[in-house]
């Protein structure tokens, strides 16, 4: 019996949101916001609170400072029932931020790393990470310290008979540099957005973008936003459509995807399945201000799922 259903290593930080903005940024202005909200932000914290209130035992990895926006972070995570035992605690060290400012249908997004830059190799406890049938990572670009060592981390994991999973998230460079290929080799389920499947490949096409990758890769999920989601095993395609929901806020929708996807996934459900149930995880982030408010809402967030995993899954 294993101690997780899921190991995750990523970056911890908060999100500061911003709302209420004017639909301009002037420069030397000072522009008011209506509202704000903080909440638990980074695309490996969040999917990891998300993916454990939907049912999963999960083991996390990072590392924060020893300031109060770490331990904030820290106890929205272990509030959700993550294990936090592998979050690294640096002295002197400051947790990074995000700050998110809504500016109608966009946003921009800018983030301070804090101590996702001081995440290493030698911070893995090997044998935490082996306690669980699968092992996800995000952001791979943002994880600078550990990313040379990315190849060894998934051999390590696939020699160990687990099943890995990656979203790479943005690259801020925009270089999309080739040592993913290397780590992409040892993954399972590849779950990128549409422009970074596009980026990643080279094209400007979702469906040669989803051709190339699966090459590569025995599943890959593309999150295509309002379109839905598309994935590819082989030569068998699948699809899901966006649901009709008005959303509040888009923030960690694609990382709640991953939750809902995986979840269903790691329970052996057949990939349909899988992608339907990430599509109910994904609107449901968006009912709620931040990526993981509308699931910490228990019985909002087993309506939500219940009625529109129905809906979807028996149209």
């Amino acid at each position: 019996m294993k101690r997780f259903d899921i190991s995750v290593v990523g970056e911890l930080n908060a999100d500061l949101i911003l709302y209420g903005l004017p639909p301009v940024l002037e420069t030397e202005r000072e522009h008011l916001a209506s509202d704000f909200a903080m909440t638990l932000g980074s695309s490996s914290a969040i999917f990891a609170h998300n993916i454990s209130l939907l049912g999963s035992r999960v083991g996390f990895t990072s590392c924060i400072g020893g300031d109060p926006l770490g331990k904030f972070c820290v106890d929205r995570l272990s509030e959700s029932g993550v294990d936090v035992s592998g979050v690294k605690i640096l002295p002197g060290k400051t947790t990074g931020i995000t700050v998110i400012l809504p500016l109608g249908k966009q946003r921009q997004i800018l983030t301070y790393l804090g101590t996702t830059l001081d995440l290493h190799f030698a911070h893995l406890d090997l044998d935490y990470l082996r306690s669980a049938p699968h092992f996800h990572l995000s952001s791979f670009f943002l994880l600078r310290g550990l990313r040379p060592k990315l190849p060894e981390l998934f051999f390590q994991m696939k020699q160990s008979g687990l099943t890995t999973s990656l979203d790479t998230n943005d690259d801020p460079e925009n270089l999309w540099a080739d040592d993913i290929r290397s780590v992409l080799k040892r993954v399972d389920v590849f779950l990128p957005n549409e422009r970074e499947a596009c980026k990643l490949t080279g094209t400007g096409d979702v469906q040669d973008a989803l051709d190339a990758l699966s090459q590569l890769v025995p599943i890959v999920v593309i999150k295509c936003g309002p379109k839905g989601a598309i994935a590819k095993r082989g030569k068998d395609q699948f699809h899901v459509a966006s649901l009709l929901v008005r959303p509040v806020d888009t923030i960690g929708a694609g990382d709640s995807f991953n939750a809902g996807f995986l979840h269903k996934f790691i329970l052996g459900a057949n990939l349909q399945d899988c992608l339907e149930y990430g599509n109910a995880a994904a609107g449901l982030s968006t009912t709620r201000a931040g990526g993981t408010e509308a699931f910490r809402d228990r019985r909002h967030c087993e309506a939500f799922l219940q009625t529109n995993h129905i809906r979807c899954t028996n149209p």
